[in-house]
């Protein structure tokens, strides 16, 4: 059996965008682990409606707890976390507590795909050693001693998912009982809590105070809140497993009349589903598949962002195209090419329903890319899509292109050498947006190197639907080597024409150079050339973990100024070195023309690598 680690964190993701989430000892560290976490309108305006529980066993022997809670400033309580005897996550998480020598509950919690719903049970096992216990899947079970309650006290809030609950006198405690179904409405305007079980409702209201949430702590956030508990969920354990569903209203079937039989039900759904994977990697990518309108889009990361446009389109490529979930990734290119406005694609849509925000000139040029892989996949696989579904990806594409070309939002637009000029005072438009104080850490102003890799990019690919395209290609290819490759240092730099001022050349060694020469459908230098950055990336700034976006020790500037510190991020090693790969293999074939960038010219390991993503700053 592996070691436990009590503080290792488990996520079930719902399909919609909100999830169930904790630790697998049972202590919520962070405000976003919650029981019922819900997408109100999805993937957006996330709340959070049951927090978590307490639960416990009364035995002849006594009270025997099997939740833990902490509590400021630091205390734990009930000391259910110590009686986990195994913990698993596949195929949704399950625990084993040892009660004495002779009994043991196992408790088990999903979350079905497409509903806002959590479903949990637990059953005893009696009469056998641990060992035994383990071992026992399918075997006859002894009788379990007489008389095993088990009580659950749920832990509600109804608040913003980005925030922290305190007590407060609008908290509505009263509970709407109706057979197996009671009813819990916390405040106007957020969904009902649903609660079905084959069990007893006992109401005792109360407040709980305190809890503590460590990382939450250690972010220098508010760490404390305060949770309602409108009653307890009282069952027998001896007669048969107790079954418990929390659902939102008007977000989940609630329609139910028996729990049990809904519970066999969907549990035996859910387990096909996921066995349908075929490996634990490819099914938690599809956690990220998300219900968007009448499409689909990508959520950038869990437990807090929503779906960026950048994160989708760079994403897109290895979660549905490289799997063959091509339906998948139609669905979403389809519904963002809905949202196409001057030439744009937003860059974050906000939890709470406020305009979107479009400040990244990278994000609609990535649609592109996307665009194109995906359009080269249906060749194999003509049925996934059609002529109307083709021309729409099409019209998107040349929107976008237009709009870059005449100019848009944040001076972007293209300048008479045939690049992508980009850039505003007071905001951030590439992958390195951090702000700190309201002010941007790594401007860039100008034409960074990137940018230029994409448009290029880009360009080659809408020059096949549209022939204007390819002058502005050609113009833009050749001023590209000219401009930004630096024959001394062997490296291309970071940004020219910075803050917009002609001839003036950012020399600053980043990661980002390295889409000029792999990653992308179409390589932008010589064989040698290309050859020479990698080198010099790796030689920079490959650390065991990831790639540094700053080189250390070696700052070659320009006339831009720079920030006197600079954060360094990394990724996962794994990701760079197959990045690394990929672009040696990317750099040893034969140059391309725009119309060869077909991902079919590579051979079937180079298509397996991953598409590199190189963190944020």
């Amino acid at each position: 059996m592996n070691p436990i680690d009590p503080s290792a964190e488990w996520l079930e993701a719902d399909g919609l965008g909100g999830f169930a989430s904790g630790t697998v000892s049972g202590v919520r560290t962070r405000r976003y682990h919650a029981l019922l976490l819900t997408a109100t309108t999805p993937p957006a305006g996330r709340m959070v409606l049951a927090n978590g529980f307490d639960a416990w066993v009364e035995t002849p022997n006594g009270t025997i707890a099997l939740s833990s809670q902490r509590y400021g400033p630091d205390v734990f309580h009930p000391d259910g976390a110590t009686r986990i005897e195994s913990f698993e996550y596949e195929p949704w998480p399950r625990w084993r507590y040892k009660i004495d020598n002779d009994l043991f509950v196992d408790q088990e919690l999903f979350v079905p795909k497409g509903e806002s719903a959590v479903l949990l049970s637990w059953r005893i096992i009696g009469g056998r050693s641990s060992s035994d216990a383990n071992n026992a899947a399918g075997s006859q079970e002894l009788a379990p001693p007489p008389a095993v309650k088990l009580c659950v006290r749920p832990f509600l809030s109804g608040r913003d998912f980005h925030s922290t609950h305190h007590e407060n006198g609008s908290f509505r405690f009263e509970a709407e009982q109706n057979g197996e179904r009671v009813t819990f409405r916390s405040y106007d305007g957020v969904p009902a809590v649903i609660a079905y079980s084959n069990g007893h409702y006992t109401h005792e209201p109360t407040w709980y105070r305190n809890f503590l949430y460590s990382e939450e702590q250690a972010r220098g956030l508010d760490p404390e809140e305060d949770l309602a508990s409108p009653g307890i969920f009282e069952f027998s354990l001896s007669q048969k497993p107790a079954v418990l569903m929390l659902a939102a209203e008007g977000h989940a079937t609630t329609d139910i009349e028996s729990i049990e039989t809904r519970y066999a039900q969907v549990r035996t759904i859910e387990q096909a589903r996921r066995q349908y994977f075929s490996s634990p990697l490819e099914r938690a990518a599809d956690a990220y598949l998300v219900k968007r309108g009448k499409g689909k889009t990508l959520i950038a990361g869990y437990p807090w962002f929503g779906d960026w446009g950048r994160d989708t389109f760079i994403a897109l490529r290895g979660l549905c195209i490289a799997t063959g979930h091509l339906e998948d990734a139609r669905d979403i290119l389809l519904e963002w090419a809905g949202v196409v406005t001057q030439g744009m694609l937003p860059n974050r849509f906000p939890d709470q329903g406020e305009q979107p925000e479009f400040n990244s000139v990278d994000a609609s040029l990535w649609y592109i890319i996307a665009v194109n892989d995906y359009l080269l996949a249906t060749k194999k696989h003509p049925s996934v899509t059609d002529d109307c579904h083709t021309k729409k990806l099409q019209a998107a594409v040349e929107a976008i292109l237009a709009g870059y070309n005449e100019g848009t939002r944040f001076g972007i637009r293209a300048d008479r050498d045939g690049l992508l000029s980009a850039g505003e005072h007071g905001y951030q438009l590439t992958w390195m947006d951090a702000r700190v104080d309201g002010r941007e850490i790594t401007p860039r102003i100008g034409k960074p190197v990137e940018i230029q890799a994409l448009w290029l990019n880009a360009l080659a690919i809408g020059a096949q639907f549209s022939p204007r395209w390819q002058s502005v290609f050609e113009k833009g290819r050749a001023a590209f080597e000219e401009k930004f490759w630096n024959e001394h240092a062997g490296y291309l730099a970071d940004v020219i024409d910075c803050d917009h001022q002609p001839g003036t050349v950012d020399l600053t060694f980043r990661p980002n150079q390295i889409f000029a020469v792999g990653g992308l459908p179409l390589t932008l230098l010589s064989p040698d050339k290309a050859r020479r950055v990698v080198d010099a990336v790796e030689m920079l700034l490959l650390t065991p973990v990831g790639l540094r976006s700053l080189a250390s020790g070696r700052l070659a500037r320009a006339r831009c100024r720079l920030p006197s510190r600079h954060g360094l991020a990394v990724v996962d090693g794994s990701i760079c070195r197959s990045v690394g790969a990929r672009t040696r293999l990317d750099i040893r074939s034969k140059s391309r023309s725009p119309r060869e960038i077909s991902s079919t010219n590579l051979s079937a390991s180079e298509r397996d690598w991953p598409w590199p993503y190189l963190g944020d700053c």
